[in-house]
């Protein structure tokens, strides 16, 4: 005589799935933005990345929190690029502390000691307040190739205002695409026994989804103490594109790009 084996219900195997994914998750010490990978961060950062640098050195490195342009010349990235979005924004995981060179890095790298001293602080590019939805993202936020010489007063005042003002407009329910990165003059000071490139202004891209493609705006800040109104540094994408000499949002349809690109509308930013 056969047995037939009982039947489990349906939304019993949803629920014990439902129960593993969470553990899963809860084990790795965060939430469920925790669970992003590398590649999910790159698939929806790609379009505002810029393209390839000419007369500049590269090493595109994709990290759980953000992209990198390392510059294995400077000691410094070209560029960085992360999205934030709300629920991320949102995120506990304690800060970090600890500034260590990158192990994806291939070849020189800054060390700590290159800042100590030097009359600069190791200012991020993507945001340790950014990356605390995750233990790795935060992390690696604090590896050296997402860290710049910056002005002590320009670090914990208007980029700082800058940053929070990131983390306002995701809490307002938007997901942002930040790029950011260094402005470097012809010739540029070095610090440390590694000899790290100390920019001379820093510029930061923000972009979100409108009602017809995407918004964006730009902001430029010179390296040295300063206090100014956050619009008093902003700057159509197109603007920056000249003075970087730098191709944003190279992957975003032509259409999208060139509105995205050719200028801002302060209001849609709240940004004051």
């Amino acid at each position: 005589m056969d047995h037939k084996r009982p039947s489990i219900p349906r939304i019993a195997v949803l629920a014990i799935l439902t129960s593993v994914l969470w553990l899963a998750v809860s084990w790795n010490g965060g939430t469920e933005a925790e669970a992003r990978t590398a590649g999910d961060a790159a698939c929806r950062i790609e379009k505002f990345l810029p393209a390839k640098l000419h007369g500049r050195s590269e090493q595109i490195i994709r990290h759980s929190g953000y992209i990198v342009s390392y510059n294995p010349d400077w000691l410094i990235p070209n560029w960085v690029a992360y999205e934030l979005t709300p629920d991320e924004a949102a995120g506990e995981v304690p800060r970090g502390k600890k500034f260590v060179p990158d192990p994806l890095v291939e070849g020189r790298s800054a060390v700590h000691r290159d800042y100590t001293n030097s009359g600069y602080d190791r200012g991020h590019m993507a945001p340790a307040a950014d990356m605390k939805w995750s233990v790795a993202a935060m992390e690696e936020s604090f590896y050296l190739s997402n860290i710049c010489p910056q002005d002590h007063n320009l670090n914990g005042g208007d980029w700082h205002d800058l940053e929070k003002a990131v983390r306002n407009l995701a809490f307002s329910g938007d997901t942002i695409y930040v790029v950011c990165g260094p402005l470097m003059s012809e010739n540029f000071l070095r610090i440390g026994e590694n000899g790290v490139a100390v920019p001379a202004a820093f510029f930061k891209i923000l972009a979100k989804r409108g009602s017809n493609g995407y918004e964006a705006i730009a902001f430029v800040m010179p390296n040295r103490a300063g206090s100014k109104k956050l619009p008093e540094y902003a700057m159509s994408v197109d603007d920056l594109e000249i003075l970087s000499e730098t191709d944003f949002f190279a992957e975003m349809p032509p259409r999208l790009e060139k509105k995205a690109e050719a200028g801002y509308d302060a209001f849609i930013w709240g940004i004051n």
